[in-house]
């Protein structure tokens, strides 16, 4: 990070100079220490330039210019939802930093970093990478603009931008270049995208297919019967055109035809259509025709989920002016080895030592935790995992799993006996996979769990629950807590596991995201309905019953999600009083870029079904006051809200909820009912700090919405009060999901 540990090291330069927006933490769960040692181990001398001050060219020359190129990324989370809330307003801390500092990266990070690295060091090769290049890889939506913004790599005039988990293509790209191939060549990388110019093709025999067509059902052709050996007679047969006086003319000896038909095996088939893939490329409709035109934005937004399995994806191309940007398929998940050998280098686990003791949030919330595996098959239309990581499960072995807790206990400061978490992006989804490879690599569906749980997907627990009882037996371990989201559809199937996890893996508190108690809102998320909340909550409480301990489930929503209307929060919020859970800080719907979910917020289209003029129109809160409207809602107990649920409610035609007996949802008048209200709250509900205590939980960082992204946890922690009658609410907080 500094000439000085250069000098130290003998080097007179670097190979790679790797740029971020976070403080530099030598952890797996940090993207750049992944990164810089995944180069390591290639022999690449790796230099870091962590949160550099960006007003100026200066700091990006610190290190001297690079032999091969400066990769850069923004950080952990996409600099904008780092930066800005769901209300489009600047965070007041930033938990990548050290102490929290607000305002130590710019605004699209990305775009700054590389402008200010062409600037220092003219004519440099530039790669960037990592969820905001991820997220913004062709044309997309921006909330914080409120427009259709170009693709980031015309914006950085980036050589190259490598999208999704990229240790292959990573390494590949630094070998070549440093064996002295131009960077400007190298076009054959999958999980690239580049720019080209227009009407560019890696070889003459690629095809190029108009998105248009690919989403729409072309005329249905019926193949002969191969084995039909009679001969049908046509004589007299006519079509609308032809000649009335031919019909009536003797026919001439017709010539005798011999057909070979050759019957092709399944196999072989299937190898031909992927040839076929392969060598084509889906033109996308241009970036300067979609900032205008809902319609096809929601149309290409619609195709380029489709093309995300990395087993049948084609390339994608969308033009931007004169030039296009070319989009590789995505690409193929990590094997189990290769996996181990990503989490298996030799991380100091720690901060760099020029932060001295500073605190820097995530890193205290992430440095007794364990990842476990990649990617999430649920396919939530809010989330950007998808987008980045894919649907296919990666995970890691069980010894390597089992070393880094041991890596922990033996080197890590402040360890107490307690794993924070072992998960990941979902807590329940290791090693769960199609059931057959080839059905995977066919597979078009955006979820593997919505409408329902696919047939074809293997839902045994079996592994995970073994991996839980190893971990908890190693020396020195006193506690293995699972803090990740869970996916409750599934921990259903297997009623083991949802023993194993209650009896022996909950510090009194159990995160799960039902989001919605209504199917409106919840057919947009692609989220199951209460039922398997309900079914999930049985079982959670009778094995907790079972195993004599005091657990509580945090239950997340989300507020303002398209497709939710003002009947849809009301009807939630009568759920939430009828169970009596209050919500303590709430989640409020963040279109982050490309999310299928931002897309129905931008064109209130469904990009879940074909997209046309006529096709539905997806309900859309766009205006502060109905998001703060519906906000209020999840929090019908909080006396600020009063005054706008009751104009709410009475513009509703719902007055009948307004007063102060037990099926109301908000007092008449504030007058005695706002102090009573706090005195309860004080008097019988512990708040987060109480609660964190009692439960050994740190205290959540208070924000707004949190960007579901798989890089690193997320210190936007949803805290919810949940309670039952004989308590009358418990205040409870979780650790929030992963970034």
């Amino acid at each position: 990070m500094s000439r000085e540990e250069m000098d130290k090291l003998g080097w007179d330069s670097c190979d790679v100079i790797l740029v971020t927006g976070d403080a530099y933490i030598d952890h797996p769960s940090f993207g750049m220490a992944l990164v810089g040692r995944l180069l390591e181990s290639q022999g690449f001398r790796v230099g870091i330039i962590a949160q550099p001050d960006w007003l100026s060219a200066d700091a990006f020359r610190a290190l001297g210019k690079p032999n091969l190129y400066f990769g850069i990324t923004a950080g952990n989370m996409d600099s904008m939802v780092n930066r800005y809330t769901a209300d489009r307003k600047i965070r007041s801390d930033d938990a990548y930093t050290p102490h929290g500092e607000a305002n130590k990266r710019p605004d699209r990070a990305l775009t700054v970093y590389s402008q200010r690295v062409r600037e220092a060091y003219p004519g440099v090769n530039v790669v960037i990478g990592s969820i905001e290049a991820s997220l913004r890889r062709i044309a997309h939506y921006d909330y914080w603009s409120d427009k259709v913004r170009r693709s980031v790599l015309p914006d950085s005039k980036a050589d190259i931008l490598i999208f999704g988990n990229a240790e292959r293509a990573l390494v590949d790209l630094t070998h070549r270049v440093a064996a002295g191939e131009p960077i400007s060549s190298i076009r054959d990388l999958r999980g690239t995208a580049f720019m080209v110019p227009s009407g560019w093709k890696p070889t003459p025999e690629w095809a190029e297919a108009n998105s248009t067509r690919v989403d729409t059902p072309g005329k249905v052709d019926v193949h002969p019967d191969p084995y039909e050996m009679k001969m049908k007679n046509t004589e007299g047969c006519k079509t609308d055109d032809a000649d009335p006086t031919a019909a009536s003319a003797p026919a001439a000896p017709a010539e005798p035809v011999v057909k070979v038909i050759k019957i092709m095996s399944r196999e072989e088939r299937r190898e031909a259509e992927k040839e076929v893939r392969n060598k084509t490329v889906v033109r996308l409709p241009s970036y300067d025709v979609i900032k205008d035109d809902p319609v096809l934005y929601a149309h290409a937004s619609r195709v380029f989920h489709l093309e995300s399995n990395p087993g049948n994806a084609r390339a994608l191309v969308q033009a931007h002016g004169e030039r296009d940007v070319w989009l590789n398929p995505p690409p193929l998940p990590l094997a189990m080895d290769e996996m181990d050998g990503v989490y298996d280098m030799n991380y100091a686990r720690a901060p760099h030592p020029s932060y001295g003791k500073a605190r820097i949030p995530a890193w205290e919330m992430i440095r007794f935790s364990v990842n476990i595996m990649r990617g999430c098959f649920g396919g939530c239309t809010f989330c950007s995992i998808t987008e980045h990581e894919g649907r296919i499960i990666q995970s890691r072995s069980e010894p390597s799993i089992l070393r880094e807790i041991e890596l922990i206990r033996d080197k890590t400061k402040g360890f107490t006996g307690t794993i924070s978490d072992l998960g990941g992006p979902t807590a329940n989804m290791y090693r769960l996979a199609c059931k057959d490879k080839r059905i995977e690599e066919s597979c078009r569906r955006l979820s593997c769990v919505y409408p329902s749980i696919c047939s074809n997907l293997g839902t045994d627990h079996s592994k995970l629950i073994q991996l839980y009882r190893k971990a908890r037996a190693i020396p020195g371990v006193k506690k293995i807590l699972v803090s990740s989201g869970l996916r409750y559809d599934l921990a259903v199937r297997s009623p083991e596991y949802v023993k194993e996890l209650v009896t022996h893996h909950i510090g009194g508190l159990l995160k799960i995201a039902p989001e919605h108690s209504e199917e409106g809102p919840l057919s947009k998320m692609m989220k199951p309905g209460m039922g398997a909340y309900d079914k999930f909550k049985e079982l959670f409480e009778k094995y907790s019953k079972e195993a004599g301990k005091e657990q509580y489930l945090i239950p997340y929503f989300i507020a303002a999600h398209p497709g939710t209307t003002d009947e849809d929060m009301l009807n939630l919020a009568l759920w939430l009083k009828k169970n009596n859970f209050r919500l303590d800080q709430v989640q409020t719907f963040m279109p982050t870029p490309m999310a299928l979910a931002t897309t129905m917020y931008h064109t209130r289209k469904n990009p879940l079904r074909k997209v046309t003029e006529e096709s539905e129109t997806v309900e859309t809160v766009r205006t502060g006051k109905i998001r703060k409207l519906h906000k209020a809602f999840l929090r019908y107990h909080d006396p600020d809200n009063w005054e706008s649920l009751r104009e709410g409610l009475q513009r509703m035609g719902r007055s009948d909820l307004i007063g102060s007996g037990e099926h109301h949802l908000v007092p008449r008048h504030d007058a005695g009912n706002r102090s009573l209200a706090i005195a309860e709250r004080r008097r019988e509900t512990p708040g987060p700090n109480q609660l964190a205590k009692k439960f050994g939980q740190n205290k959540p960082r208070p924000g707004g919405a949190v960007q579901r992204t798989p890089v690193a946890r997320s210190t936007t922690a949803r805290v919810v009060v949940a309670g039952k009658p004989a308590r009358k609410g418990i205040a409870t907080t979780g650790k929030g999901g992963r970034k």
